[in-house]
């Protein structure tokens, strides 16, 4: 009998004998009547039939079959589909869609990938509430999430993108790679799911225990504790041997976090960074102060909490099984947060007298006497979804007002103003809350390119009393700015303690010169965490002939697990083009070639695959290869100033200077406001004569406010070839107020002045 084949016969058995220890099942079948069959159900080693864990434990089962986590994701049928599927109509600027059934089968009707309309059955609901969503099958094992939701408390459908819709093939296309479930949502939204990606056929063979979050997900595999339980062994030591997986913050955050995935098969009771490794408080994710902008689940903002440097877990203050809150309203937080406290969180005292008018300033019982509603905003996703902020921070009115980030006071009071919510804090707390510490002015500085947040940073960094996710993140912006400079701050937290700051380290090492990295980071190469590994070998990447053996073997299994990773994400063709560069660091070209025609497959709209191909035939030699890969790419995507720009570079190596000076045009007309593209189009119109022409185009976007030295610095060049001495010599003071230091830059202002004074008119002797 094959593996496969006694598998089945033993959950067969099992699901005969365990009932009858313990009496029927209760589940979310139970009460909802049988589903219908799932094809993708498969049984894996080491699990078992989610019936076989109901039966014992049915209290638990019948708690976990009230929560959303339950209901994430199920077979379409007349008990799990809440959207109209009669015959109901949806109309979006150009989206078109019908919704109707057939044969108690599910369908849409509406723009499929080849740009023609169609009818697609829906296999599976997607979520359950506030919106659910639904699974198309459209070939290959592809399971694509439409983008047209059900909303349930409004009971209507609507369109989740912004803006103009994506065309059929293009990555944000309901039929595209965002929207494809074997590669963007499986990890989360069924049991032990696997994609099963074909890299050959590009083609899924995806399968799961259970259609959705179940028993498993969170304990673990439960194979062997269910031999257990049907010998009825009572010895104790037996029992250890087979105990599950005790249910941590890592079984959590392993789904609600954003992150890029090491590895397959992450279990419960294994570690977090080993298989994932987070998105640090980068400025398209999270706010200055750390609130959460993007889509980035719980994990980013807890992290920077008191409460999770405290100890605080998930369950403190979640049922695990039913999802819901241990406590309603205040009742929640005071369960910690009263006048005795609580002896279990000893290195931050919790205890003061929080849930009273002297603390709240609201009315008790009021939307504003809520602790959750000034220390845990929501916002909004997903355009009917809001998620609270788990950093629970103290509302900053001031900060909204220098920064723009949301505060807890407007979001309830919209006809007043962030200084009227700082007036009236100032009433009731006087002002020293104005002078706590913050982060928010070190990344908001750091977000728009100041080098005076470097000191700022700095600080952060050293301060152990700060999150270590505060912290990783600094040191992160710290090299993003300062570079070179930056090689000791990166140094010192590739030694740190805390692991997160040492994948900081990591990430950091990127913007350090290729000799410092290897200084600062190469022990992290050799660090017990897989994610500091593939972060470290990613960054220094180089060849590792000339470094000491112990550094060579470390190197290469933390190449090993960067193979690992591109492999666990063979569908995605960021990652493949990250391996590709990997690649070609390591001098591997044939291999790197593969990657990246691979990666310009995987996702054709995706400007960074083809971009990654063109240069990778630039460097390797291969000039018309690498124009030829431009001008490919451009058919699909002629609207890409990245493209344009590419190719236009591409075009000057051939010295076809005509057709670059085009492509240059293009890329600054897309992007004006990329003083890149505008000083090198400028150079080119210099170069085939057109100087005046040039001078314009950088003269004209030249105001007060510019800091590009050389945007500036080009204009002067072309100023004085034209003998323009009055504009350049504006110019010049003004590149000298950016370097004041720069001796060149002052040189040059001193024969500027000069040359300006000698033209001037000589007064007359009489």
């Amino acid at each position: 009998m094959t593996r496969a084949l006694f598998t089945i016969a033993r959950l067969a058995l099992l699901a005969i004998l365990i009932p009858s220890i313990t009496g029927p099942f209760t589940s979310a079948e139970a009460e909802n009547g049988p589903l219908t069959p799932d094809p993708l159900i498969a049984p894996h080693e080491g699990f078992v039939d989610e019936k076989v864990c109901t039966s014992c434990h049915a209290k638990q089962a019948a708690a976990f079959a009230k929560s959303h986590h339950a209901k994430a994701m199920a077979v379409a049928d007349n008990t799990t589909v809440r959207g109209d599927f009669n015959d109901s109509r949806f109309e979006h600027g150009e989206i078109d869609a019908e919704f109707f059934k057939r044969d108690d089968r599910f369908f849409v009707h509406t723009q499929g990938p080849d740009d023609k309309q169609g009818d697609f059955e829906v296999k599976y609901t997607f979520g359950y509430e506030p919106l659910q969503q639904y699974l198309v099958d459209i070939g290959g094992g592809r399971l694509q999430a439409l983008d047209i939701a059900w909303d349930t408390a409004k009971r209507k459908w609507f369109w989740l993108g912004d803006g103009q819709p994506s065309k059929p093939g293009s990555t944000f296309h309901w039929t595209g790679p965002f929207y494809r479930w074997n590669r963007t949502c499986i990890d989360c939204h069924s049991t032990d799911p696997r994609a099963n990606f074909d890299a050959a056929t590009r083609s899924y063979k995806s399968s799961y225990v259970a259609t959705s979050v179940g028993c498993q997900s969170c304990h673990g595999g439960g194979a062997r504790h269910v031999d257990w339980a049907r010998k009825s062994s009572t010895d104790a030591s037996a029992r250890s041997a087979v105990a599950m997986p005790k249910v941590e913050i890592d079984t959590c955050f392993a789904c609600h976090s954003r992150r890029i995935k090491l590895r397959d098969g992450f279990r419960p009771g294994r570690s977090y960074l080993d298989h994932f490794s987070p998105a640090l408080m980068r400025q398209d994710l999270y706010f200055p102060d750390g609130q959460i902008f993007d889509e980035v689940f719980e994990y980013g903002s807890f992290q920077q909490s008191k409460m999770a440097r405290a100890g605080v877990v998930c369950v403190d203050c979640h049922r695990p099984h039913e999802g819901a809150l241990l406590a309603e309203g205040n009742g929640l937080c005071t369960r910690c947060h009263a006048e005795t406290g609580s002896a279990r969180f000893t290195s931050f005292d919790p205890k003061g007298t929080f849930d009273s008018i002297a603390h709240t300033r609201h009315p008790a019982g009021s939307a504003g006497a809520q602790c959750i509603n000034c220390h845990m905003p929501q916002r909004t996703y997903m355009k009917v979804d809001p998620r609270r902020d788990h950093s629970f921070v103290i509302p900053r009115p001031d900060l909204s007002e220098a920064y723009g980030i949301p505060n807890a006071c407007i979001s309830c009071h919209h006809d007043r103003t962030n200084a009227w919510a700082g007036e009236r804090m100032d009433q009731w707390y006087g002002t020293n809350w104005r002078n706590r510490q913050t982060s928010t002015h070190a990344f908001a500085a750091a977000a728009k390119g100041d080098p005076g947040s470097i000191d700022a940073l700095r600080a952060f960094l050293a301060d152990r009393e700060q999150s270590g996710f505060v912290r990783a993140s600094a040191v992160a912006e710290l090299a993003r700015l300062a570079g070179s400079a930056a090689a000791a701050d990166v140094k010192s937290a590739a030694e740190d303690s805390d692991p997160i700051v040492r994948l900081g380290a990591a990430e950091a090492a990127v913007n350090l010169p290729p000799e410092l990295g290897w200084l600062e980071i190469a022990t992290l190469l050799g660090d017990e965490i897989r994610a500091i590994r593939v972060a470290a070998v990613a960054a220094l990447g180089g060849a590792v002939a000339e470094l000491p053996e112990a550094t060579r073997k470390a190197f290469s299994v933390a190449a090993d697990d960067f193979e690992a990773y591109a492999n666990a994400n063979a569908d995605g063709a960021e990652v493949q083009g990250r391996y590709g560069l990997f690649l070609a660091r390591q001098g591997m070209l044939d291999e790197a070639e593969r990657v990246f025609v691979n990666a310009v497959a995987l996702d054709p709209t995706l400007a960074g695959s083809h971009v990654n191909l063109a240069e990778f035939y630039r460097v390797t030699g291969e000039s018309e290869k690498s124009e030829l890969a431009y001008r490919s790419a451009i058919k699909g995507l002629p609207d890409n100033a990245a493209l344009r720009y590419g190719h236009a570079l591409a075009l000057v190596r051939l010295k076809a200077m005509p057709d670059a000076i085009q492509e240059f045009g293009a890329a600054v007309r897309l992007e004006p406001d990329n003083t890149r593209y505008r000083t090198t189009f400028a150079v080119g119109l210099s170069s085939a004569g057109r100087t005046e022409e040039a001078f314009s185009l950088l003269d004209g976007a030249i105001t007060d406010q510019t800091r590009d030295a050389d945007l500036i610095g080009t204009a002067i060049a072309l100023g004085i070839k034209l003998g323009r001495h009055g504009e350049t010599l504006t110019l010049a003071k003004q590149l000298a107020r950016l370097q004041p230091d720069n001796p060149d830059v002052a040189a040059l202002l001193r024969q500027l002045r000069s040359t300006s004074h000698s033209r001037k008119p000589q007064a007359s002797p009489n």
